[in-house]
């Protein structure tokens, strides 16, 4: 048995949503003309409370374009310090947007408006012009870890008074919606610009979406086609998109409470530590200070037992629980957890 735990980007599509994708009508959708992407864009963006959306290739280049159509260079974005977009987006914003990027030290991923007000700069010749907020929710490095509300809140009021836009790199934003039932036009309504993702927990093989008033949109596909992802006949993708949003998006409860499962067990072999107030949705951080194991080490002692893990830090291992991991498998990697870490 292999229970592969790296992260949810691993599912794969089902029959029923290959079946959807081969039956996919399509168009060319640099013209506009795919029906089956057209369908996607007007139903995720109702669905976030936006008046358009963009389908694109990935998160990255959702966030990206979001970021180079609401930015000029030489402009300044403040965001969480282990947010993806600092960590994992190759230098994308001062590559692709010419901006600086001024990192928040938040907890579990959340920053407070007193901690964005400080980083605004004054109107000063010296100083880059602040011009974005992004937030992450969920939070990858917080350990998937939800935004509350009322700092979201916060931080739009915050947002308003200094004439500022906010973006929401909602890659998992489906997570949080689930696990605490705030609907995602809700979160989604605090933003300007907001992503979302469907190849990580809702299991389809591409894609993500953009979602903001009708200008944004108009210039996000422009800056689409400039950073190379205009896509034709992407209607068979749109399918599985669409596929995952109708059939998989309740369902991401069972990876929240398998997540639960796992974070509990684990916790409990010697010298592992988990950090159970991060454990909100579908990930587990599993910190291994008081083990004689370094990540790396343990990552590849499990992967010979059939546990597929992430070494994210020195001692420290992600394990992301998604739709292609049944409770069996769960359990299978419980017994090896408590196998390699007995003493």
């Amino acid at each position: 048995m292999v229970c592969d735990l790296r992260s949810d980007t691993v599912t794969k599509p089902t029959p029923a949503m290959r079946q959807a994708m081969a039956k996919a009508e399509v168009g060319d959708d640099v013209f506009g003309e795919d029906p089956t992407v057209n369908l996607l864009q007007d139903r995720v963006a109702t669905l976030l409370g936006k008046e358009a959306g963009l389908f694109v290739v990935s998160g990255t280049m959702g966030n990206q374009v979001s970021i180079k159509a609401q930015t000029q260079p030489g402009d300044e974005v403040i965001l969480d310090a282990d947010s993806h977009v600092y960590n994992y987006e190759a230098g994308a914003p001062a590559l692709l947007a010419g901006v600086q990027l001024h990192p928040l030290d938040g907890k579990l991923g959340v920053f407070t408006r007193e901690q964005a007000e400080k980083a605004i700069r004054p109107d000063n010749v010296h100083h880059p012009k602040t011009r974005l907020v992004v937030v992450e929710n969920t939070h990858n490095r917080g350990g998937g870890t939800i935004w509350p509300m009322e700092e979201i809140r916060n931080l739009r009021q915050l947002a308003d008074r200094h004439g500022l836009l906010m973006h929401l790199d909602g890659a998992r934003l489906w997570n949080a919606s689930v696990a605490t039932g705030i609907p995602l036009k809700e979160y989604a309504n605090a933003f300007d610009s907001v992503t979302v993702c469907f190849s990580k927990g809702l299991g389809a093989p591409v894609g993500s979406l953009v979602a903001g008033n009708r200008e944004l949109i108009a210039r996000a596909r422009k800056f689409r086609k400039v950073f190379g992802g205009g896509m034709r006949q992407a209607g068979i993708l749109a399918a599985a998109a669409l596929f995952s949003v109708e059939n998989n998006v309740q369902r991401l409860a069972e990876d929240h409470a398998k997540a639960r499962r796992l974070a509990e067990a684990v916790s409990a072999c010697p010298g592992i530590r988990v950090d159970m107030e991060a454990v909100q949705t579908n990930m587990v951080f599993i910190d291994l200070k008081d083990t004689t194991f370094d990540a790396q080490e343990a990552a590849v002692t499990l992967k010979a037992k059939g546990v597929l893990v992430l070494a994210t830090g020195p001692r420290r291992l992600r394990a992301v629980l998604h739709l292609d991991v049944d409770m069996d498998q769960v359990e299978h990697a419980v017994r090896m957890f408590r196998e390699v870490f007995k003493s």
